[in-house]
């Protein structure tokens, strides 16, 4: 009582280098983001803030911008810091997962969310979109939509087959023949995007009704249409994936979109990584793959 009520006179402070040189841990938790300009992600990164000051952790912040290499730089920027982990969601290209891995070597553990790698051994948080595209097409159906096109995101991305897969399987349900051409793919530029719905409208029978890959897509593929003279919602309605709340500001907002809980997919990837952090990865019973249903939310203008 003697030392702490000195150390209290003092405005001692421990050395935390010391104090993590006996725990083991760095008290740090390192994120890896594409790009917090996305509304997405910076509600994300509330969720994981949010854990980690509970948890009395510090977050380093990294962005890779969608690219991959800037992506391997921050993993190695991180390693070097030595956070005691790392929570990702992936880059568009990110194709190998090489330098994900490699942190095994060191006792790094890595949760992935949303944008999660195609890999059996991690751990990771993720929306069910495949069944949230079939709730799109229902609906779009059930509003009379025939002719459904569909702007699909670049393959590297393993959510993008999740949302074809719902697409084809409700078409299927409905007894709606696929039809190739209504598929398009963008690589979620404006100017992909913009060329994928050049191939939409040029078609003989176009869509009625449109599902973009995610609120940017639609934004971006609905101010093209509108430069056609298309009448947005009228002609061609607009759908798409993650429910962002700059929507609710437009006069002409995607009709309905899939809300993809990103604080919540965020704040769950942090408590599985702390588990991780805490068992040395040695609890069985920590989920690897956590998947939270998404929801249809239909605007209301």
């Amino acid at each position: 009582m003697q030392v702490q009520k000195l150390a209290a006179e003092m405005n001692y402070e421990p050395n935390l280098t010391a104090v993590s040189f006996k725990q083991g841990k760095t008290m740090t938790l390192g994120v890896i983001l594409p790009n917090l300009g996305e509304e997405f992600f910076s509600i994300a990164i509330n969720g994981i803030e949010d854990v980690a000051t509970k948890n009395k952790y510090t977050v380093l912040i990294g962005q890779s911008h969608d690219d991959v290499e800037r992506e391997k730089q921050i993993v190695d920027t991180m390693r070097r810091h030595r956070v005691d982990g790392i929570i990702v969601s992936l880059a568009k290209t990110t194709k190998d997962y090489g330098h994900f891995q490699q942190l095994k070597n060191y006792n790094i553990p890595v949760v992935f969310f949303d944008r999660i790698p195609d890999l059996a051994d991690a751990y990771s948080v993720m929306c069910n979109l495949e069944n949230s595209s079939v709730e799109l097409v229902d609906w779009l159906v059930n509003k009379g939509h025939k002719q459904i096109g569909f702007i699909k995101g670049p393959d590297t991305i393993v959510q993008s087959a999740h949302r074809l897969q719902g697409y084809q399987q409700a078409l299927k349900k409905h007894k709606i023949k696929p039809e190739a051409s209504y598929i398009v793919t963008t690589d979620l530029t404006r100017k992909k995007t913009q060329d994928a719905m050049h191939k939409l409208l040029a078609l003989k029978i176009r869509p009625t009704a449109v599902i973009a890959f995610n609120d940017y897509v639609a934004l971006d593929a609905m101010q093209y249409a509108r430069l056609q003279g298309i009448h947005i919602n009228k002609d061609i309605s607009f759908v798409s994936y993650a429910n962002l709340p700059l929507t609710n500001y437009l006069d002409e907002p995607p009709v309905a979109s899939v809300e993809q809980f990103p604080y919540q997919q965020a704040e769950k990837a942090t408590s599985v990584l702390l588990q991780l952090i805490n068992s040395r990865n040695n609890d069985p019973d920590i989920p690897q793959k956590t998947i939270l249903e998404s929801k249809v939310v239909v605007n209301k203008k």
